[in-house]
């Protein structure tokens, strides 16, 4: 059955000045570019066959880095985006009130039916994630996928996979440019279906992402 990869997106320019991005969007700084070229470079020994990515630009222009150094054409996706934040989109997180704080935390620290204004719940992210990984099934047996896509959707996909409900405290740490690998099997030892192999590895990085920097 398929294997697939999750990677997060490249160092953006709203990453570094701590500002919330959601399905709003942000360019990959240098240091983002960079650490897309050197996980492409690790792909490329991987035998990736499909790349599918979030429309968004960031991802995108994360999965075209990758794809060109994989030989691969890439899928857009717009299941594969980023929790929409509503109202809070664009906030830099030190300006945010107290009320718009509150809302913000809801989101990773596990509040049952958590939503900003005008945004998204975790559960209708993890159902259109969901719907994304299910489809991952109909790609040939032997296929290695490469998902492209985003901290909190990549974070909602795994902790669901792991039995966890959607609005799950967050406790996975993606960083920028993280590989992570999931596959499908039947095993003796396993529970049937999706089996988390690994989460977050950053070994091919040689630059500290910008939450590591003191």
């Amino acid at each position: 059955m398929p294997q697939v990869y999750l990677v997060r997106h490249g160092e953006t320019e709203w990453n570094v000045q701590r500002r919330i991005q959601g399905q709003s969007d942000s360019p990959l700084t240098e240091n983002g570019k960079h650490q897309a070229r050197l996980l492409a470079h690790r792909l490329s020994l991987a035998g990736i066959t499909h790349i599918l990515t979030s429309d968004l630009g960031r991802a995108q222009h994360t999965a075209e880095i990758i794809a060109t150094r994989c030989g691969n054409k890439i899928i857009k996706d717009q299941r594969l985006r980023e929790l929409h934040m509503g109202v809070l989109e664009d906030r830099r997180l030190a300006t945010l009130s107290e009320k718009e704080e509150q809302w913000q935390q809801q989101m990773v620290n596990g509040s049952p039916e958590a939503r900003i204004p005008g945004g998204e719940s975790m559960q209708e992210m993890a159902t259109r994630m969901q719907e994304m990984l299910a489809n991952c099934l109909e790609f040939p047996a032997e296929s290695k996928l490469l998902l492209v896509s985003h901290g909190l959707a990549l974070g909602c996909l795994l902790g669901t996979l792991l039995g966890l409900p959607a609005n799950a405290a967050r406790r996975l740490r993606l960083r920028n440019c993280s590989l992570s690998m999931i596959d499908y099997q039947q095993s003796a030892w396993l529970a049937s279906g999706w089996v988390v192999e690994t989460t977050g590895d950053t070994a091919h990085l040689d630059i500290p992402v910008f939450d590591q920097k003191k």
